[in-house]
Parts: structure tokens; sequence; C-alpha cells
């Protein structure tokens, strides 16, 4: 008894730290992850983790979309880069039963206490560089000051912390006058902090978040809600780029990349137009099955040459999480990709906690809005906080 207690201390210590660091450095967490891993794999009670696992339909959702990418390693050419692609997804083998095995709803409120203040103290870091008090350290620079991770991250991860500083500000009835202003202090100046940065998905993304939270305020009165996101999206959109340089920038710059498309295809929208293209080529030609785990990069090059689009260096992901399943496993990959998200939204009907049941609905359906324009889940950031939150959110759940 009094081994598991210490165990479970022990793991309670390293699931806040992990979630502290998560949003701060890839070697910090990443060196929490092995540890917990190594304990768990050497803590025994092998047959309670293994039913565990095979219980939760979210779980093995998750297992499945793995192993289609193990299977289309046996039609695949170029098997190293399959092998890569198969390391940059290791997280759903491994590190999301662990997690979800270990997690307990007692430690899920100092987790994302410990995560909010690790993306505060990014913030602050952010607009420190910002206002050039310091100097431009690691990805932050004055023009995109995101200090730990590039925007592609940064913005997507700030998007989703906003979320859930914002839900305990409309709907934590326990809130102190001071902890409310608190709060408030932070939603603004993370939503400003969002718009001085020039991550596009990510800005998306908010305005996702933001609809979502007004569809959750108003208790799901589509009326209601139609009428407020009609006011508060465009207001906030026409104020943001109003007074925001980058962020006025950025929309121009998307608008002109798509409207010049045929004199502009080497600009950043541009070349995501022309990976959709060819990708889709691809894609007729092997819909089912697709063309096997490795071979983006190969058939990508073929269909460029033929197309007249070549492009050096070959680029390995097409920037859309769903056109890359497709590509690679086809149909039967996109399916089984899908219905970690079916299974993530259907279990969180379940709780009784608003907060965990709003986000549990809220982090899916993000990502499924943000992975139009990234393949969010082979980042190390993004699918870190993805399969973080998923272990605490979907667990008890699926007892219900």
């Amino acid at each position: 008894m009094l081994k598991e207690i210490t165990l479970d201390k022990v793991y309670q210590i390293l699931l806040v730290s992990l979630a502290f660091l998560l949003p701060l450095t890839v070697f910090g967490a990443n060196l929490l992850i092995v540890i917990i891993c190594l304990l768990w794999i050497f803590s025994g009670n092998y047959k309670f983790k293994f039913e565990q696992i095979i219980q939760s339909r979210f779980l093995l959702s998750s297992l499945i979309f793995y192993s289609l990418h193990i299977i289309g390693l046996l039609w695949t050419e170029d098997l190293s880069w399959g092998l890569k692609i198969l390391h940059k997804m290791w997280y759903f083998l491994l590190l999301l039963p662990v997690l979800y095995t270990i997690a307990k709803k007692e430690y899920f409120a100092q987790c994302v206490a410990a995560f909010t203040i690790a993306m505060t103290l990014s913030e602050l870091t952010s607009y420190l560089v910002w206002f050039e008090i310091i100097p431009e350290i690691k990805n932050a620079t004055v023009a995109d000051p995101t200090p730990f991770m590039s925007h592609v991250s940064y913005n997507p991860i700030l998007a989703f912390t906003i979320y859930i500083l914002s839900h305990k500000l409309f709907f934590d009835k326990s809130l102190s006058s001071k902890m409310f202003f608190i709060y408030s202090c932070f939603v603004a100046t993370m939503t400003i902090n969002m718009f001085i940065t020039g991550g596009r998905a990510g800005h998306i993304m908010y305005f996702a978040m933001l609809a979502i939270l007004i569809f959750q305020f108003f208790n799901a009165e589509k009326v209601k809600s139609l009428i407020a996101m009609l006011i508060i999206i465009p207001t906030v959109f026409i104020t943001a780029y109003t007074l925001g340089d980058l962020f006025k920038e950025r929309v121009d710059l998307a608008i002109d990349n798509v409207v010049t498309y045929e004199l502009n295809k080497e600009t950043s929208v541009g070349k995501r137009l022309t990976y959709a293209i060819n990708s889709f080529e691809i894609i007729r030609s092997n819909p089912i099955i697709g063309v096997g785990t490795g071979d983006f990069p190969i058939e990508y090059q073929k269909i460029s040459i033929k197309n007249n689009t070549p492009e050096y260096p070959t680029p390995t992901n097409p920037h859309n999480m769903y056109t890359l399943v497709l590509v690679q496993l086809g149909l039967i990959g996109l399916i089984s990709f899908l219905s970690i998200f079916y299974y993530q939204i259907k279990i969180s009907f379940n709780s009784t906690d608003k907060f965990v049941r709003d986000l549990s609905i809220t982090l899916p359906l993000l990502f499924l809005v943000v992975m139009f324009g990234e393949s969010y889940l082979l980042g190390h950031y993004t699918t870190l906080m993805f399969i973080f939150f998923s272990a605490f959110l979907y667990r008890d759940g699926e007892k219900s």
C-alpha cells in the first residue's frame, strides 16, 4: 500500500511538472516523459493497465490509427521516411496509454493551473521582447515575439489557454472579485498577444474558440448564440485588423496570395494551395489505402514534376493533416483518424463537471478546425498538449 501511495504521489508531481514544462521546453518535457514511461513500464500491475486500455474506445481508436501507419509500411516505397513518421507519432502508441492509466481527476486542476502559469510566463516574455525591454531570445523577435516555440505552435496553444481562462471567467461562480479581475486581465492581454504574433492557423483557431465559448455561454440557445457571434466575432476581428499591424499584414497577404495565386505560387498561401492541388491528384489515384506511410514526399515529387510545380527541397508535409492522412492511408486512414475525435466528443457528454465537459468538447473541435492549416498532430508542442489533456478529459467519462 505504501509503495502504491508513494508511486501515485510521484506520478502527480511528474504530471504537474510536465504540464508546466509542456509549452516551454522540448528537452524538459521529453525528459519527464521518459521518466514517466520508465516508471510505468517497471511498476508492474500490467493486467490492470491492459484492461484499462482495452476498455477505452477512445484509446483503441488512437491505437488503431497508429497501427494503420505500421501496416502502411507494407506498401510504402520510402521505408526510412515511413519509420520517421512512426517516430513522430509515437505519442499515440505509448505516451497516451501511459498517461491515460496514471492520470487522475484529483490532479487535473493542478495540471491546468501549471499549464496556464507556464503560458502566462511565455506571454509575459513575449511582451518583454515586443516592447524591447529584453533582447530577442530563442524564437522571439520584435516582429514575431513567440519565445519558446514558433508561432505555428504558439498561437494554437495560446488560443486553447485563452479558452481555459475565459471559461473560468464566465462560468466559475466561486471566483472572488480579485480573481475575476486577474482572469479578465490575462484574457485581455493574451488576446492582444494573439494578434501581435504571426500564426494564421492560430488566429483561425482563436475565432473558432470564441464561437464555441459563446455557444456554451448561452447554453446552446441557437438564436442568442448566433446573434452574439455575429456581433462579437466581427468586432474582435475588425479591432485586431485595425490596431494590429502584423495581423492586418498577414490577413492582407493571405487574401492577396489567394487572388493572385497563378502569379504568386511561391508565397506561403500559394504553396499551400499547390500542396492541396497536387496532393488531391495523388489521392484520386490511391483513394482507399493511400500510397503508404512513408511515400508522401516521393509521390508528391512525381506529381509536382508532372504539373510543372517542382519545389526544392520536396515538401514532406502538405500542411493539412487530413490531406496527409488521405495521401498516406486513404479513406480507411481518414475514417480511423476521425473516429478518435468522434469518441472524444461522444465521451465528453458523460461528464457531470461543466468545465471538464466543455473542455472535452472544445479540444477536439479546435483541433478539427486548425488541422486544415497544418499537420498539428505531428508537431511536438501541439501533439503533446492534445495527448496530455486527452489523457485526463476522457479517462473517467468512459466509465460513466
